[in-house]
């Protein structure tokens, strides 16, 4: 958008916590909790950005078929072609009608990012409960169901997805663990661990993230941010079968940036404490050299550090300026209230075709 490991199949029900609920039961309609979607028979609906997953497609599409069958209600999978470059529409649009699923295939105009590609999913989405899910199967079918099995409880409105170890490389493995201790000290103290993969809520919940319209943040921040009774399942995160990851330093850095921009003043915090500790320290070296020159005790020496000096104070003086020009252009981002996501086009795939 990485707790210790629990079984993630719902076979030894007990009380309910954080990390463990009894078996789903069904919920009536229309209730305070969750409150009945106008006009619709979907219960169950999964989201699934697509970029560059064309290999995948087919066993993606023959899990969440299984899972169609093993739900208790009518499940919808949208599928939300994120620009992709490669021929993942093509594959979805033949494969689709022989699968037997009821799905929605909605094609961005081009490449906005997986989280305008699920916010455009999300939009569309009809069921009282909704799942995300990324399409390169590294996240368990299985997860959805636990989710949802989690969600039917009514005890939960949201239920989130956390990886119990992480496989990833050394460097990376440290730099994520580093970020998010961090984040969860000075953000969101109640994001888990290793932060969140995947993630499903109810309909209120779903309604409530597309009212918050801005660009440039972070979708499981914003998550946080609303609150809501949440639930953590932990799951064992599986090796990716096809293809490389697309998930660059670049993008890393841009998560991050914007993972702390839009919910944090801290950065401001810290450049107001580092200048009234740099005024305490000029006032303090000022006082010194003053007493020094009436003294008679100063020398016309000085030239390296003084340099050196001002290439930090120029140095920092730009630091600053990064920041606070980050928030500044966030505003102005968000001013303009333009879409995150343009849909070129919006198909329907009733169930049963196969």
């Amino acid at each position: 958008m990485d707790t210790h490991l629990v079984d993630t199949h719902l076979t030894d029900p007990g009380p309910l916590t954080r990390q463990t609920w009894p078996a789903a039961t069904p919920q009536p309609a229309g209730t305070s909790e969750h409150p009945a979607v106008p006009a619709t028979d979907v219960t169950y609906s999964v989201v699934v950005p697509v970029y560059g997953n064309e290999a995948t497609i087919p066993a993606l599409l023959d899990r969440l078929a299984t899972l169609s069958g093993d739900l208790d209600g009518e499940m919808e999978a949208v599928f939300v072609v994120d620009g992709s470059p490669d021929a993942s529409l093509l594959v979805l649009r033949r494969l689709l009608p022989e699968s037997g699923l009821r799905a929605q295939l909605v094609t961005l105009s081009r490449n906005y990012g997986a989280f305008s590609a699920l916010r455009a999913g999300l939009a569309v989405a009809e069921g009282r409960y909704t799942a995300v899910m990324a399409a390169d199967l590294q996240e368990p079918v299985s997860l959805v169901q636990d989710i949802f099995a989690a969600l039917s409880t009514g005890e939960f409105d949201v239920a989130v997805g956390v990886r119990s170890a992480r496989n990833d490389p050394a460097l990376s493995s440290v730099a994520s663990r580093t970020f998010w201790s961090l984040y969860r000290r000075f953000v969101h103290k109640d994001l888990p661990v290793g932060g969140v993969d995947m993630f499903g809520c109810t309909r209120q919940v779903v309604t409530e993230l597309l009212r918050l319209e801005e660009s440039h943040t972070s979708l499981v921040g914003l998550l946080y941010w609303l609150g809501f009774r949440r639930a953590e399942i932990p799951y064992v995160r599986q090796e990716r079968e096809h293809g490389k990851s697309g998930w660059t330093l670049r993008k890393k850095l841009r998560y991050m940036s914007d993972s702390i921009f839009s919910f944090t003043d801290l950065p401001i915090t810290v450049l107001i404490t580092a200048g009234v500790l740099g005024v305490v320290l000029s006032v303090v070296a000022g006082i010194a050299v003053f007493a020094a020159w009436a003294t008679g005790n100063v020398q016309v020496q000085g030239y390296t550090p003084l340099m050196l000096m001002l290439f930090l104070l120029c140095s920092s003086i730009l630091l600053a300026l990064g920041i606070v020009g980050s928030y500044v252009w966030r505003t102005y981002e968000n001013s303009k209230h333009r879409p995150g996501a343009v849909p070129m086009h919006h198909e329907r795939f009733p169930a049963g075709r196969g």
